[in-house]
């Protein structure tokens, strides 16, 4: 027995509690089979968000990475343990995202993800996460999201600190929506903090990987209102979020009225 939207016996009863969801149903649920999400990076955020997509039933994922897994970050990746320790991350990932929901198809990549990878990635996919831990390759993901009209759903994570946002610029014409380098400028100045050095509260990397996760689902599905034009940051000490509005540059070196297209 199929569905108007095709879906299988099988796939009715594994996702059933989404089908149960008004917001939902099978309609979102075959979207979600259907849909393509690019994951750079397979760490702290990329886990988590890597797990509950493949869990969710998105159709393909694309992960990109070119770390190996180290014991250092077992403390936090939870896509990652002993077994693939001297392993490629993104093989790691696939591998356990498999033992899921093996009717997920994962592309792992292990490259650097520059512009000419993203160039052609980007271009491919419906959604894409950045779960990456420098600015360098935030500004690029971001770059190719504009140039493609992807929404992006970017997370940071260091010490207890947390934020998450959508940037969503499919539609040239809103004169509101953000990027990412409206918020961050790319010519700005920005301490790089990295895990190794300053830490990491091992829980914020999987609640900010999670809520990635839950913003990409609802864009691909179609549900709710994502969090195109609002910043939220988490302070984890005190489990306190606070959230601004942000806007768009008409002066951004990436959207703005005289970007380079």
């Amino acid at each position: 027995m199929t569905t108007d939207y095709d879906l299988s016996d099988a796939q009715l009863l594994r996702y059933s509690r989404h089908i149960l969801l008004d917001e939902l149903g099978v309609e979102g649920q075959a979207r979600l089979l259907r849909s393509h999400a690019l994951v750079i990076g397979a760490g702290g955020l990329g886990s988590p968000a890597l797990l509950y997509l493949g869990s969710a039933g998105v159709g393909t994922i694309t992960v990109v990475d070119h770390d190996t897994v180290d014991v250092t970050n077992l403390q936090r990746q939870i896509a990652h343990d002993l077994a693939h320790v001297g392993a490629p991350k993104v093989e790691s990932a696939a591998a356990r995202i498999a033992a899921i929901n093996p009717q997920v198809k994962v592309r792992a990549l292990r490259e650097r993800a520059d512009a000419a990878l993203l160039d052609r990635l980007v271009g491919e996919a419906d959604v894409v996460l950045d779960c990456s831990d420098n600015f360098a390759t935030r500004h690029a993901v971001n770059r190719a999201c504009v140039a493609h009209r992807k929404p992006l759903v970017a997370g940071a994570a260091i010490r207890f600190d947390g934020q998450i946002s959508v940037y969503d610029r499919r539609d040239p014409a809103d004169a509101e929506l953000p990027c990412y380098a409206c918020v961050f400028p790319e010519d700005a100045s920005y301490e790089e903090t990295l895990c190794s050095t300053m830490g990491v509260f091992a829980p914020l990397v999987g609640l900010i990987g999670t809520m990635q996760a839950v913003e990409a689902l609802k864009l691909l599905a179609g549900v709710g209102r994502s969090l195109a034009g609002r910043l939220q940051m988490l302070d984890g000490r005190s489990l306190q979020w606070d959230e601004i509005r942000v806007l768009r540059r008409a002066d951004c070196s990436v959207c703005g009225d005289h970007a380079e297209r």
